[in-house]
């Protein structure tokens, strides 16, 4: 065997594995980082390329529908988004898995009888595409106030209806009211993302995974953690979180995100770290950061090839 010396010691050297060991030591990997997938809809969240949410921002029933119709459109006809080098790689499959209503830009959020004529037509418009329901606080970069309990009932009734498969649930609202909330999704059959967004800074990757640790431990199907870099530094502090909550504490598939341009990567790579999906815009974006839906479904697909 070929030897190779390091600090004055002789090391046994192997050749990098080629082929079909390559592909099938990168799979073991992948396997490995995610072990459990949450379904809805058919759409598995922690298996295979990272699925594509596209958010819905409006403040009234007419633009939020308008909005809505305009991104089944344009996922039924290659030729809405326009001229893109990755539309007829991508075309003939789903540039996008989920849909997310941005609650909190509605200006009648707070009338629920108007909530539930919104998702009563939302369901009807994109059929059988899972729907994932977000009143963001102004707490958390979101556009309203809204008090803890008020924000249960809201979320609760939402669930409901069986019009929504999953609820944002902003994890660090109080654990009474996050665990409240999440029994009563569940005993509605609904799943939830726990989240937490961090618009000020990146913490420290132990933050981080504790942060996510705690969402798992009050019940989040999909913890969910998206912060603002300072430097490319910060990135990579996100990303080696990921991957060390992905591959030792997770029970199920995670969401990470690093925003802002400087984030962007984090995006794109989540197969590769262990985050299992991804926002992406048609239209308008509802966070820094978010790029075009057909772009990133190019960019997700290449990577997922060549793993």
């Amino acid at each position: 065997m070929h030897t190779r010396a390091a600090r004055g010691r002789t090391l046994p050297y192997r050749q990098p594995a080629r082929g079909a060991s390559a592909r099938s030591a990168s799979l073991e990997v992948r396997n490995s980082i995610v072990s459990k997938c949450v379904e809805v809809r058919g759409v598995k969240i922690g298996e295979g390329i990272p699925k594509i949410i596209v958010p819905i921002v409006g403040t009234t029933k007419r633009e939020i529908l308008e909005a809505a119709s305009s991104i089944m459109e344009n996922a039924l006809k290659g030729s809405a988004f326009g001229e893109n080098v990755f539309e007829e790689k991508v075309f003939g499959e789903k540039v996008f898995d989920l849909v997310e209503w941005r609650a909190d830009w509605f200006e009648d959020v707070f009338e629920f009888g108007k909530v539930e004529d919104v998702l009563k037509e939302l369901r009807e418009e994109l059929g059988n595409i899972p729907l994932l329901f977000t009143f963001r606080t102004a707490r958390e970069g979101g556009e309203k106030a809204i008090e803890p309990e008020e924000y249960a009932q809201l979320n609760i009734k939402a669930a409901q209806t069986g019009l929504v498969d999953l609820i944002d649930v902003e994890s660090f609202t109080g654990d009474d009211v996050v665990r409240e909330i999440i029994e009563e999704a569940h005993k509605a059959g609904v799943k939830v993302v726990g989240s937490n967004h961090d618009f000020d800074k990146t913490p420290e990757k132990e933050e981080i995974v504790r942060r996510l640790r705690r969402m798992q431990e009050l019940g989040a199907d999909v913890p969910k953690i998206a912060v603002m870099p300072g430097s490319r530094e910060d990135v990579l502090t996100l990303l080696a979180a990921t991957q060390e909550m992905s591959a030792q504490y997770a029970r199920g598939p995670i969401i990470t995100m690093s925003m802002s341009g400087t984030g962007l990567v984090s995006r794109l790579c989540g197969e590769v770290f262990g985050s299992a999906c991804t926002f992406a815009a048609v239209g308008r974006a509802s966070a820094p950061g978010q790029i075009d839906a057909v772009e990133l479904a190019g960019v997700l697909k290449l990577i997922h090839t060549n793993l």
